[in-house]
Formats: structure tokens, C-alpha cells, sequence
């Protein structure tokens, strides 16, 4: 099933603000809350489906590339920005966004079943992948090896003897208005419930030890130089039960030999003698995939365009492919012999070589403006 727009799905505009996005979130969120709607798996689908809409959308990189691209420019191949795309449960949406939530069901502000006790993330790593147009044209799938933080073998922990493993600690004070009973984060577990109990030798205080991992990039056609993508889950990880932070990859474009690049569309400069101009011929350009023939009549003009319909990039929104612009350059000799001076000069008062442009020899800005229709 084809998701639905995360504008839609809170119910707001493509201009709302960060405060208008954080009421509509929350409004849903107490809606469809699981402790209030028990058993209802329809509630919670909704409450995934608001959790990862605001996920998108709060965050500014995200919502920039959710508006340029829509959901394919999160997702694709094992990339997403939300919760639906990275597989992440009703603990994690608590978790990310707990404070959201306020009091709204008491406890520790998600609910009792669920108490006090927080799970940490851990933080995000970046890489950067570079991609040839190759690359680009067809989607590839890329492995690399990171260096993340992981939970040593051997680390034990044991209950926070300060909060009883609850996360938070209780005080209870005395005011006007009688005994009122205040509660915060434990100070000596952070929050987790535990504690180290064992360290193994070369894990750092938190029982962590940074160790080489080969991670698989699955990287979808048609992105573009200075996007950004996310694996969810691959960055480093955190203490205890926590959940993994994310592997932001950069997409970085290695310039093609021969191609250049305009959003889906390509260009290419290929030069002909001014015997071919005249003559005609039958050149080879390189494309993406392969090289191919095309025809050029006699007496072509530099500075002409020629369109291969679908030879370009495909879009990574899936809206089609772009096409391949061949632009003509007829090369002028500079170094002639007395044989070939002497040919031309004869021609110079012949009709068919004196310039006589028309309608079909398009200007300079009759080309620019086809090109970008």
C-alpha cells in the first residue's frame, strides 16, 4: 500500500510552522495512544503512521528532501527517514518523542505500563559515497566498513540501586498547597534503570568498544551530487537496550569523462570536421550505457542540438527519464596548406558558402529556450 502524504496525515499544510506541526502530532498522539485504545491494532497503525510523519517533517533536512522528492527521497532499498522504512516500535517512538507527550496518561508520561525508565540512542555516523553516473543511471548497492560503537561481550549490568530500576527519582515535598510528590531523571543511571555491573578489559565506561563493521548501502537510480540518505539502525549503538543511531550517507558524483550532468538530463559536446559539416556523417557518442551511431545531414550547423529522447538519468522519484542533448561543434582548421587556401578563397564569393540563415537555423536563445521546454 502506497503511503500517505505526511502532510495529509497530520492533517496541516506545506507551510505549517514546527509549533503546528508539534500540536497536530500530539493531538494524534493522544488519540490513537495505546494505552487508550488497548488491543486496537487500527490505533496503533495511525499512531506509527503520525509518529513517522512528525519524525520527517521536524526534522529540517528531511522535510527539505520530503518536499523535493517526496517519500522516494527517503526510502529506497533499505533508506528511510521514518519510522515505517527503519522498523522502529512503539518503544523507540516513546523514546524519540516522550516529551511530546506530557502527562497526558500519567506515569512517566507514557503511560504506567511503561513507568519512567528511558531508553537512550545512540549517535548518528556519516560517510561519505562517491558514484559514477554509471552508478547513478542504474542504482548499485555498496559496501563499506565503518568503525561503531558496540556493546562489549561479557558486560553485565545490574538494577539501579538509586531509583530501584524505575529511571526516575521520586521526592516528596511539603507546600502550601499540601504534600505534593515530583519526579526526575535518576542522576546515577541516567535514566536506563541500570548500571554496569561488569566492564570487560578495553570497553570504555559505558561497556562499549568501537569495532570495524562492513555495512550494505543500497543506493536507489537517479540521486543526485549532495544528497543525503540514512540507513536506519547502522550507526553507533547505545548503552544497554538503547536503540542504534543512523548512517547518514552523502552522495558525492564523480564527473563522467565525457558527459555532463543537468538534473535528469545529460550533455554532450561532440566535435566534427568542417568536411563532415558539409558532407555529412555518421558519428559514435558515448551514452550511459553503451556508444551509438547517430546521423548527421550535410551542411549541419555548429551550434546544433540534438535530442536522444530517454538516454538520460532516471529521475529518483520515478517521474520518467531524462534525455541526452548532443551539441554540435563543427572544429575549424587553423593550419591550411597553399592548396586548401587556395580552394577556400575561391569559394568565398560562391553563394552556397556566403551565410544565409533562416527559421530552421534557430538562434542561440531559440536553442536555450527548446532546451528547458
Amino acid at each position: 500500500m502506497a503511503k500517505r502524504d505526511y502532510y495529509e496525515v497530520l492533517g496541516v499544510g506545506k507551510s505549517a510552522t514546527d509549533k503546528e506541526l508539534k500540536k497536530a502530532y500530539r493531538k494524534l498522539a493522544i488519540k490513537y495512544h495505546p494505552d487508550k485504545n488497548p488491543n486496537d491494532k487500527g490505533a496503533e497503525s495511525k499512531f506509527k503512521e503520525a509518529a513517522e510523519a512528525y519524525e520527517v517533517l521536524s526534522n529540517p533536512d528531511k522535510r527539505a528532501r520530503y518536499d523535493q522528492y517526496g517519500h522516494a527521497g527517503l526510502e529506497g532499498g533499505g533508506f528511510g527517514g521514518g519510522f515505517g522504512a527503519g522498523g522502529m516500535n512503539m518503544d523507540d517512538i516513546f523514546s524519540q518523542f516522550g516529551d511530546i507527550f506530557g502527562s497526558a496518561f500519567g506515569g512517566g508520561g507514557f503511560g504506567g505500563s511503561r513507568g519512567g525508565r528511558r531508553r537512550s540512542r545512540g549517535s548518528n555516523l556519516r560517510v561519505r559515497v562517491k558514484l559514477t553516473l554509471e552508478d547513478i543511471a542504474n542504482g548499485v548497492e555498496k559496501k563499506i566498513k565503518v568503525r561503531r560503537l558496540i556493546i562489549a561481550d561479557g558486560v553485565t549490568y545490574k538494577t539501579c540501586s538509586n531509583c530501584n530500576g524505575s529511571g526516575q527519582s521520586v521526592q516528596i515535598v511539603n507546600t502550601p498547597l499540601g504534600r505534593m510528590q515530583t519526579s526526575s531523571t535518576c542522576s546515577v543511571c541516567r535514566g536506563l534503570g541500570k548500571i554496569i555491573d561488569h566492564r570487560p578489559s578495553g570497553s570504555d565506561a559505558n561497556g562499549m568498544i568501537n569495532k570495524e563493521d562492513t555495512v550494505s548501502i543500497k543506493i536507489p537510480a537517479g540521486v543526485e551530487d549532495g544528497m543525503q540518505l540514512s540507513v536506519s539502525g547502522k550507526g553507533n549503538y547505545a548503552p544497554l537496550d538503547g536503540i542504534a543511531g543512523d548512517l547518514i550517507v552523502l552522495i558525492e558524483e564523480i564527473p563522467h569523462e565525457n558527459l555532463k550532468r543537468d538534473g535528469k538530463n545529460l550533455h554532450y559536446d561532440l566535435y566534427i570536421s568542417f568536411s563532415d559539416a558539409v558532407l555529412g556523417c555518421n558519428p559514435e557518442i558515448q551514452t550511459i550505457s553503451s556508444k551509438v551511431k547517430i546521423s548527421l545531414d550535410k551542411g549541419i550547423q555548429s551550434g546544433k542540438i540534438l535530442r536522444l529522447r530517454g538516454k538520460g538519468l532516471p529521475s529518483v522519484n520515478s517521474y520518467g527519464t531524462g534525455d541526452l542533448l548532443v551539441h554540435v561543434n563543427v572544429w575549424t582548421p587553423q593550419n591550411i596548406d597553399k592548396k586548401q587556401r587556395a580552394f577556400f578563397e575561391g569559394c568565398k564569393d560562391e553563394d552556397s558558402f556566403k551565410p544565409d540563415p533562416d527559421k530552421i537555423n534557430k538562434s542561440f536563445f531559440d536553442k536555450v529556450k527548446e532546451m528547458f521546454q
